[in-house]
């Protein structure tokens, strides 16, 4: 069952509850003028640009931008929020020595768009390996999730996730509505679940927008979802702490991984 923490349970709580569950909610961990700062720096690129990820699995209702960087500087302070990172060293770290952000969006799901497809977001990756997460995932609400205006479906229960052994749609497209449960939040709030658990975004029957901030975490030694050294330009990355751009990637993993010269967390030599 989804549970909900306030911003003041200790991580270890949270983060046990999310990996037994599959998902956990910390209310009001985000005060609201740093909510509504993001949303006014999020709004005129989405309004210019967010059509432009339209499909059938995202909708045709719902606007989509990622490469948070550029866009809002005050993302970064969501990205490296002391708690959020807390849970992702308890769930990353036991398969890794450190993690970088995986992919980082806005979302906002207008009025009239229907449910998302059930899915998995760690099934774009070719393996899996049991009791390995290769990511967390953290929503974080600029506006109340409500069930009418779309807060993320989910799926807790484990005699359903037994049966689904696979990564095939249909599978998903079979569950249980009664099993499915809503991230339901007020603004400030964080969704936080697994990259096993089944998920998707709700309708929207409001007369009003849900609207999103999507941060994925992933392990140290796979390939990011998001390309940052592209989405985001050099000059852009180099303005932010260093916090910042080791998440992005501009760090190795352990002494081999992604080493260049000056790496002082890598075993770089002259070959």
């Amino acid at each position: 069952m989804l549970t909900s923490f306030n911003k003041k349970t200790p991580s270890d709580v949270i983060s046990a509850s999310l990996l037994e569950n599959g998902g956990a909610i910390v209310l009001n961990q985000a005060d609201d003028e740093l909510m509504d700062r993001i949303a006014q720096e999020l709004r005129e690129p989405l309004d210019a640009k967010g059509h432009e990820f339209e499909n059938d699995f995202n909708g045709y209702k719902t606007r989509r931008l990622g490469g948070l960087l550029e866009l809002s500087r005050s993302s970064a302070e969501l990205m490296v929020h002391s708690l959020t990172l807390e849970i992702a060293d308890a769930v990353l770290k036991r398969h890794c020595e450190n993690y970088r952000i995986g992919s980082s969006t806005a979302i906002e799901i207008h009025p009239g768009e229907d449910a998302q497809i059930l899915h998995r977001d760690g099934d774009f990756y070719p393996i899996s390996i049991p009791g390995v997460e290769f990511q967390v995932q953290v929503m974080w609400a600029l506006t109340d999730f409500t069930a009418e205006n779309g807060a993320t479906r989910l799926v807790t229960d484990r005699d359903v996730l037994k049966g689904v052994k696979n990564r095939e749609t249909e599978a998903f497209e079979n569950i249980d509505e009664s099993k499915v449960e809503q991230a339901v939040m007020p603004k400030g709030s964080a969704f936080y679940w697994l990259q096993s658990t089944i998920h998707g975004g709700g309708a929207n029957t409001s007369s009003s927008p849900r609207s999103g901030v999507f941060i994925s975490y992933s392990l140290g030694w796979v390939r990011q979802e998001d390309n940052h050294y592209l989405m985001i330009p050099r000059e852009v990355a180099d303005s932010y702490p260093d916090q910042i751009r080791r998440l992005i990637g501009y760090q190795s993993h352990g002494p081999y991984l992604g080493i260049y010269p000056g790496d002082p967390d890598g075993n770089w030599w002259d070959a």
